[in-house]
């Protein structure tokens, strides 16, 4: 199914008071999802996080199955279990040459680094924080040209890598970069290996976004930021062939795609 298609499925709603699922049921889709105070949730039998009013989050990656099991437990005992079905996306493949040798194919003294950096992201990533700041939904940090997509595997060089993990948003150097949701700044680092200026949103019971390529950061770790507040600039630092932001969004350790949280652009 093609993306804009996939976009008419946005809301799934069930009984009244028992369960309200919006979002799109895609690989790489977010889903936000209302039960009853003090619900036990799970998909496909692995527990999800739920705020003390009933909201969770729950997402699908890139190549995800074409079902899905959710199930909510109630507080009064009643269980109730749905069936989701999950689109597929098409990925492209696409070929960027010209890259300096070095950022294809890390030097042996460049792979601790990597691994340092990799480290502070995947601790961002494992922390689960209870306040559910994403349940207005998810708008553009940035707008202009889509340079990459969510899944497309990227041969570097002649060297095929991993799947893209994001979106990559192409505008001139110093445009600002707004919070698509409300969240707290997890992680700012002023040079990754791989993604330069780079920070981190926490929106809250695990789900996690990531800006890199900065040219500038405005905020600081600690800091809770609204939606369309800005958060820095556009930039090319790190590896990166011009001036671009790199979006990406994961609910635990799922990628998930960017496009389909936040709408048409």
């Amino acid at each position: 199914m093609r993306f804009a298609a996939a976009l008419m499925m946005m809301v799934l709603a069930m009984p009244a008071q028992a369960l309200e699922l919006s979002g799109v049921f895609m690989q790489g889709g977010l889903v936000i999802g209302h039960a009853g105070p003090g619900a036990r949730v799970s998909l496909d039998g692995e527990a999800v996080a739920v705020a003390a009013d009933g909201a969770f989050v729950i997402g699908f990656g890139r190549d995800a199955k074409d079902k899905a099991v959710l199930t909510v437990t109630e507080t009064d005992g009643r269980t109730e279990s749905r069936t989701l079905d999950i689109a597929k996306q098409d990925y492209d493949i696409q070929r960027i040459d010209g890259l300096p040798a070095r950022k294809v194919t890390p030097r042996p003294e460049d792979v601790a680094r990597i691994k340092a950096d990799n480290a502070k992201i995947g601790t961002v990533r494992a922390t689960m924080t209870a306040e559910p700041r994403f349940v207005t939904g998810f708008a553009w940090p940035v707008k202009g040209p889509l340079s990459g997509v969510f899944g497309s595997q990227r041969i570097l060089n002649g060297t095929p890598k991993n799947p893209h993990n994001g979106v990559d948003v192409a505008a001139p150097e110093g445009t600002p970069i707004r919070a698509p949701a409300a969240g707290v700044v997890a992680l700012v680092h002023d040079d990754m290996f791989y993604t330069g200026k780079t920070m981190m949103i926490d929106h809250g019971l695990g789900l996690t976004s990531v800006y890199a390529h900065m040219a500038s950061i405005s905020v600081i770790e600690g800091q809770v930021v609204e939606q369309g507040q800005t958060i820095g600039a556009v930039g090319q630092t790190g590896r990166a062939t011009g001036a671009h932001l790199h979006w990406g969004m994961t609910w635990k350790s799922t990628h998930l795609d960017p496009r389909l949280a936040a709408g048409e652009m």
